[in-house]
């Protein structure tokens, strides 16, 4: 008897019609609806039905573009999306135990607005909410907003000493901005709203703070407007590929989503994420680690291979991805997830080349192949997105800081930082 490994999570990155860029074109696609709720509220029905962890929705502030840095130009490919975090609140009534995780760009978009988002998301779905967190220097996408400059780079020179350098700037804004939504989301305590009609007190002004947060990019005084979200934090997440990265989901995030080539790649990345934690004061603190695969599934091998070559000659070129390209069974990709769980991962998060098929073959065949290994759960056990990934509820931050909402000392700022540290 071969030895199992504990249960794994598994999510999808839903991306339009799926992210091979011909799976528009396919007979069971639905491209005249992909700007519509109904859409999107099918694709999370199917994925919850097959009591997958959560989904994640793509975004991004310029239009899809086959060139890394630069606009395509190209009218035959799907172009225009939804904005993801309306999506996620427009179908979370909808649904009710699979997390959802809008992706959000950072580099160009306000700390406050988006705490103020993500945590309507979370009442509005009873705490299943969570926000993937992207930066940008593509110089395409900062001219749309006209408030800052990026220097043009292409996927060659990423290795350089200068687009390193523009990198760690990028992160380190990304990581000071997850900083002010998390205390955001903490600028009420919990039980703040008191609502007592008896009395007329709604709320409970000892318990909301300031937060002084002062930084290289952001300086925000908070409270929030919106009381703390039920889950205390919703989740946030990060997609990496390199040590920079690496760096914002050891220090910053709930779940990183990694691109390793094979099992010895997932074990070093792991290690390396693992470590980055330990420096940053993390070790005791859970961040999962979902390795991302852009899925084929058929019958056969052959059939998978026949398809992706069908999507690619519509799309005149052969596919590739930031992550493997999985053509195969249902089996054989679970043989796979089973080899790369071992390695230190938490689970996989799926992008299904096609949509419906790929999507239908995930929940349909996968996760019962998963569940007759006794590697994923057969029925959804929590009705928190934490619940779901044994993460518990924070305490709030402010909960014993001295310094409520009210008349401000001119050293308010800095008792509110030692009381967050």
């Amino acid at each position: 008897m071969s030895q199992r490994h504990p249960a794994l999570h598994l999510s999808v990155a839903l991306d339009g019609a799926g992210w091979h860029p011909a799976a528009w074109r396919e007979a069971d696609a639905r491209p005249h609806e992909l700007f519509t709720a109904a859409y999107w509220a099918d694709l999370v029905a199917e994925a919850e039905r097959g009591l997958l962890d959560f989904v994640t929705i793509e975004d991004s502030l310029g239009l899809q573009s086959s060139d890394f840095t630069e606009p395509d130009h190209r009218t035959d490919q799907v172009r225009g999306r939804l904005d993801a975090v309306q999506i996620a609140a427009r179908i979370a009534p909808l649904t009710s135990h699979i997390g959802l995780i809008p992706s959000a760009v950072v580099t160009h978009t306000e700390p406050f607005h988006l705490s103020k988002a993500i945590a309507t998301l979370d009442y509005v779905s009873g705490g299943r909410a969570g926000l993937r967190v992207q930066v940008s220097a593509r110089p395409y996408e900062a001219e749309l907003f006209g408030r800052r400059t990026f220097p043009p780079f292409h996927l060659a020179d990423l290795a350089t000493p200068e687009v390193q350098a523009l990198m760690g700037e990028n992160f380190a804004e990304a990581a000071d901005y997850v900083e002010v939504v998390r205390r955001l989301w903490d600028s009420w305590e919990d039980g703040a709203e008191i609502r007592d009609v008896a009395t007329g007190r709604f709320i409970d002004r000892e318990k909301l703070h300031y937060i002084d947060f002062e930084g290289r990019w952001f300086s925000v005084k908070g409270p929030s407007i919106t009381p703390r979200p039920p889950q205390g934090q919703p989740l946030i997440a990060a997609l990496a590929h390199q040590s920079i990265p690496y760096r914002l989901v050891a220090g910053s995030t709930d779940i990183g989503f990694v691109t390793p080539r094979d099992a010895g790649d997932a074990g070093a990345i792991a290690a390396e994420i693992r470590g980055y934690q330990d420096e940053a004061g993390r070790a005791g603190e859970t961040v999962h680690l979902f390795a991302d695969l852009v899925v084929l599934l058929d019958d056969t091998d052959e059939a998978a291979a026949a398809r992706r070559g069908r999507l690619d000659e519509r799309a005149g070129a052969a596919f590739t991805s930031d992550a493997v390209v999985f053509a195969g069974t249902p089996s054989g990709l679970a043989d796979l997830l089973e080899q790369w769980q071992a390695a230190g991962l938490s689970g996989f998060r799926l992008r299904p080349a096609a949509i419906p098929h790929d999507l239908a073959r995930i929940t349909r065949e996968l996760v019962p192949e998963l569940q007759r290994r006794g590697l994923f759960r057969t029925a959804y056990e929590a009705d928190t997105l934490r619940g779901l990934l044994g993460l518990p509820r924070p305490a709030n931050r402010y909960a014993t800081a001295s310094a409520p909402l009210g008349p401000r000392h001119p050293d308010a700022a800095a008792a509110t930082e030692r009381a967050a540290s």
